[in-house]
């Protein structure tokens, strides 16, 4: 089944989950040729894997905590901080406490 993205021009909440975040899941908010914005939801102790994308990224924190660990440097982000990571970085998130992120991707050819 084919995933719905937001259609240029339209909105959408990516206000912090709450209480709701328990069953909200990871999606792609959209994707183009060039730009993929993700809303990342991870759980207390749940991890992303560490791995490399070609395009530049950015990590907003939108609630909970984060571990990012980026060339074998980790750093917390709190709701309301941001990272940027050169593209080609081999990167891993954890999550300290029940966490949501918006995600941007540069995607490359």
């Amino acid at each position: 089944m084919a995933i719905s993205h937001v259609a240029a021009g339209q909105s959408i909440d990516v206000a912090p989950y709450g209480p709701a975040l328990i069953d909200a899941r990871t999606v792609a908010l959209f994707k183009t040729e060039q730009l993929e914005v993700i809303r990342l939801v991870l759980m207390a102790g749940k991890s992303f894997p560490p791995h490399k994308v070609a395009g530049e990224i950015t990590i907003l924190c939108l609630e909970g905590r984060l571990d990012v660990t980026a060339e074998e440097s980790s750093q917390t982000l709190q709701a309301g901080q941001l990272m940027y990571l050169s593209g080609h970085v081999l990167h891993s998130l954890v999550a300290l406490e029940d966490a949501s992120a918006l995600v941007t991707i540069v995607l490359r050819k």
